[in-house]
């Protein structure tokens, strides 16, 4: 019986399309994702490579005036691109993974971006995750709407009762087969992934690996509870297909919409003018105000006195550093929102596998908007260190010469993602259990 059930299902061509299809697609994803690591890899070798020639160029040129060759240095800091990030690339298409930042005001330079065409990051990309989430679903549900109505509808299902076959186990064999297909591409997909993009096999490609299986299995569960509705197949394929368009595509929009207007970040925009703002007005400010503020940041400098006459570099320094600290509020305040935003996002996606795989998946590969915001949150500790490296040098005017510049190279950020597996995994696998539990519960005396 097992093996003419095999049999049964590839010979048919929905089998077989769905196959190409996803085959098609996979490797067009795994290709997407192996070019989104390539030039990520490329630009940071670039960055490496130009700064050293930019640090050599500067200091020839400016030699003698060392604030002048502190106004134009660029140093670099890099949130480096993991393998995974190929297989979800998350949002890590939309920001900047390299910081070049001068000693200046810090907070205008963050958000510097590549360049990148507009129309494409409107699509998306189609990476792996996309692959998963988004078109597995759709062939899974295509393979099982029928399962069981088409068996009732065409009156081969009383031809299997007569036969002393149990029904419900003839059932789980049908989608056992489905269940067996579906997962054998998903592996294959995976070993492709691991050979062409060169992923270790480490915790995080595990944890990616298994929580993508959860997510087909929560898929199956629900075609499991469906079908065994007993409706017919136009039926099941509807109540499907709706579900799929509720949780894939209408539930994540509400959810962003929500979060959205539940968190406004109007300080971006305040923070970016004020930062603006203060630098440009202290000017015509009294100097001795600017150096009064600065001397409150930093105590340590009261040591270096600002000259009555001419232009001072202690003084314009102390000017660019009031830009970040006048905005500091509004700094702090729009990443703590995005925290919130992303934390609610986090709640509300336990109840919906769809957005739960999604948002585990960016953290595995660390490309979450989390994992940006302490990227900048980082980048801001690296600007102060340059800073206090180099203020006393301008300030006591020293030459460049006297600088080993050899020491300056592009500095990596390490990423402190935490996956939990209680948060991610438990919530879908509950969900799993109580559909299959309830079905089964619910047809108990069906099949017996």
């Amino acid at each position: 019986m097992y093996n003419l059930l095999i049999k049964q299902f590839f010979r048919s061509k929905t089998v077989w399309l769905a196959f190409g299809i996803i085959m098609v697609l996979g490797i067009l994803s795994i290709g997407t994702g192996k070019q989104f690591v390539i030039q990520k890899e490329e630009a940071i070798a670039k960055t490496i490579e130009k700064q050293e020639e930019h640090i050599k160029r500067q200091v020839k040129l400016h030699e003698n005036h060392i604030g002048l060759l502190l106004y134009y240095l660029k140093f670099s800091f890099i949130n480096p691109v993991e393998p995974l990030s190929a297989i979800s690339i998350g949002q890590s298409d939309l920001n900047s993974h390299i910081q070049n930042v001068k000693i200046l005001n810090l907070e205008g330079q963050k958000y510097d971006t590549d360049l990148v065409n507009p129309m494409r990051l409107q699509v998306g990309n189609l990476d792996l995750s996309f692959l998963i989430i988004f078109l597995f679903p759709l062939v899974i549900i295509a393979l099982n709407f029928n399962v069981l109505s088409e068996e009732i509808e065409k009156g081969t299902w009383k031809m299997v009762t007569l036969q002393g076959i149990s029904p419900f186990k003839f059932l789980i064999m049908k989608l056992g087969i489905r269940i067996l297909f579906i997962c054998l591409v998903l592996g294959v997909l995976f070993l492709l992934s691991k050979l062409i993009l060169d992923i270790p096999f480490n915790t995080d490609f595990i944890n990616i690996i298994i929580i993508s299986y959860l997510y087909i299995f929560f898929w199956f569960s629900l075609c499991f509870f469906v079908i065994l509705l007993r409706k017919s197949s136009n039926t099941n394929a509807i109540t499907l297909l709706a579900s799929w368009l509720l949780l894939v595509v209408f539930l994540p929009v509400l959810v962003n919409n929500y979060i959205i207007n539940k968190y406004p970040v109007d300080e971006a925009f305040t923070m970016t003018i004020k930062q603006r703002d203060e630098y440009h007005k202290r000017w015509d400010t009294d100097k001795k105000e600017t150096m009064d503020k600065f001397y409150k940041h930093y105590p340590q400098f009261k040591k270096y006195k600002l000259q009555e006459e001419g232009f001072s570099w202690l003084w314009y320094y102390a000017m660019q550093q009031m830009g970040d600290d006048e905005s500091q509020h509004e700094k702090e305040d729009m990443y703590s929102k995005i925290k919130n935003r992303e934390q609610l996002s986090s709640q509300i996606a336990q109840f919906f596998p769809p957005l739960q795989v999604q948002l585990a998946m960016n953290t595995i590969a660390n490309t979450s908007l989390t994992n940006h915001v302490d990227f900048l949150n980082e980048t801001t500790n690296f600007h102060e260190k340059i800073r206090l490296q180099f203020y006393p040098k301008i300030f006591e005017n020293q030459k460049a010469s006297a600088v080993n510049w050899e020491v300056y190279k592009p500095e990596f950020f390490i990423s402190t993602a935490n996956f939990s597996w209680i948060k991610n995994i438990l919530p879908m696998t509950l969900i799993t259990i109580v559909l299959i539990g309830f079905a089964v519960f619910r047809n108990f005396r069906y099949f017996n």
